[in-house]
């Protein structure tokens, strides 16, 4: 949908999150006379409370604005034409509620359909925050103008509305972003695809189709750069319009012994940085400068991030390993001297934990501190893969209920010169506000029991 077919039309904002004050004040510098309606499931008494004070003088100035709050948030979605969703309410949910000639839409939509620039998106399972990073760091070391926006960026209407043909968009998509677009950006970059979110899907099938709409609108002046190792993708491939392009998975910068001097650890990573080769390629970014950029680059936050050394343990945070597979993928990245590992989280209905467990049983660890909800989960299953392959089992479990009981057994367990890494294998709702929050706990209470003295960089 174009912004001006916006014009004098009735306008839902679904969600009061960041995403949807973007899109407000968006709208309002667009129509400053239209009437809105803003929905939000928390209950007026509490809404009123997180508002910033910026934004209750807008609205007590704004008398042009309904509000539906509470449990009763959709009660009056029917009375609007157009809909502008937050990524975190799921079509799904609002299926019960919508009338066939109402329109959804998201800013991600509208981004796509109006950006007079270039557009390059990003997704996959687990990798996506760090590609588009890298891909911004190498772009600017090529001397293009660009902007890293969407999942880990910021919300992108209002920059919309000043963005220019020159410029160069990497926009960082997740499932939901992508839930129900028929639009894909004139670059798209997939990583990697397995089961996720499915407490939010209801299925891998929604999931997967979901992520397929970075690729799946494209039209053949378009690029796809793809994982060509993951059988999904390559599905995928044959159903877009755009110019196929696989990965760099044997450039010389991860063939070479130039790959000690990178930062980003483990294979998993190893597949972020030759997507964001091709990407460079893409747009002629001299070979020098592509390496410049990857050799210099360093881990985001909570994304195998070397915390420090302390008492002769290195610590690592991946909070943000909220499936299997990226624990899995930490574990084979730092090696025989991990040998303690702090796991367990939100129970996820779907996701199972018998890989994982064979990985443990193959690797060094010593010591698996447990946390709740799925810790216990992941010890049986350890324990009946250890039986299935007729292997003792000399793994020491530990239990707890917090990430400061989990910090202080990691210096209780984990011998000197050994590594402790926190990968909890699932989302963290159901103790932490997110994968941050966690995050930043682990890193406090390390630096807390550690005396505050880091030994060493890296």
């Amino acid at each position: 949908m174009l912004l001006k077919e916006l014009k004098n039309k009735k306008i839902l904002i679904l969600g009061f999150g960041e995403e949807g004050r973007d899109t407000f004040l968006a709208i309002r510098r667009l129509f400053p006379h239209a009437k809105l309606g803003v929905a939000d499931q928390q209950e007026r008494t509490i809404f009123s409370s997180r508002l910033p004070r910026f934004w209750k003088e807008v609205f007590k100035k704004d008398k042009r604005v309904v509000w539906y709050l509470g449990k009763n948030y959709l009660a009056g979605l029917n009375d609007y034409e157009i809909v502008i969703k937050t990524p975190g309410i799921s079509l799904r949910w609002l299926k019960p509620w919508l009338n066939k000639r109402q329109i959804i839409i998201s800013q991600t939509d509208l981004f796509l359909q109006n950006c007079p620039g270039t557009v390059i998106g990003v997704t996959g399972t687990k990798g996506k925050g760090t590609t588009t990073s890298l891909i911004c760091q190498i772009l600017k070391r090529g001397g293009r103008k660009v902007r890293q926006i969407g999942n880990i960026g910021t919300p992108v209407l209002n920059i919309l509305l000043r963005a220019k043909e020159k410029d160069i968009f990497v926009y960082e998509l997740s499932a939901q972003q992508l839930d129900g677009l028929k639009v894909s950006p004139s670059v798209a970059v997939f990583l990697n695809l397995f089961p996720a979110h499915l407490d939010f899907f209801g299925s891998f099938k929604r999931y997967k189709k979901a992520k397929e709409n970075i690729a799946l609108y494209q039209k053949e002046g378009d690029y796809f750069i793809y994982n060509q190792a993951d059988k999904n993708l390559r599905e995928l491939a044959k159903k877009t319009k755009a110019k196929k392009i696989t990965l760099a998975l044997n450039h010389p910068l991860l063939t070479s012994n130039k790959l000690k001097k990178i930062k980003l650890k483990g294979k998993y990573n190893q597949i972020n940085i030759a997507a964001a080769i091709r990407v460079g390629e893409l747009f002629k970014i001299p070979q020098k400068k592509i390496e410049e950029a990857i050799v210099s680059f360093k881990p985001l936050p909570h994304r195998l991030e070397f915390v420090g050394e302390y008492q002769g343990i290195e610590f690592y945070d991946d909070s943000i390993a909220t499936v299997p597979e990226a624990t899995m993928a930490g574990i084979e990245a730092l090696g025989s001297r991990l040998k303690t590992l702090i796991t367990g989280a939100q129970k996820i209905k779907g996701i199972t934990f018998s890989e994982l467990a064979k990985r443990i049983i193959k690797s060094r660890i010593e010591t698996l501190i447990l946390m709740p909800d799925t810790g216990k989960e992941i010890w049986r299953e350890v324990m009946k893969q250890g039986e299935r392959i007729k292997r003792k089992v000399k793994i020491k479990p530990v239990f707890v209920s917090s990430m400061e009981e989990a910090v202080r057994a990691a210096y209780e367990f984990t011998p000197a010169s050994a590594i402790c890494l926190l990968s909890p294998t699932a989302p963290s709702f159901n103790l932490f506000r997110d994968y941050k929050e966690r995050g930043e706990l682990f890193k406090k209470f390390v630096r807390k029991y550690g005396g505050g003295k880091m030994k060493k960089e890296k």
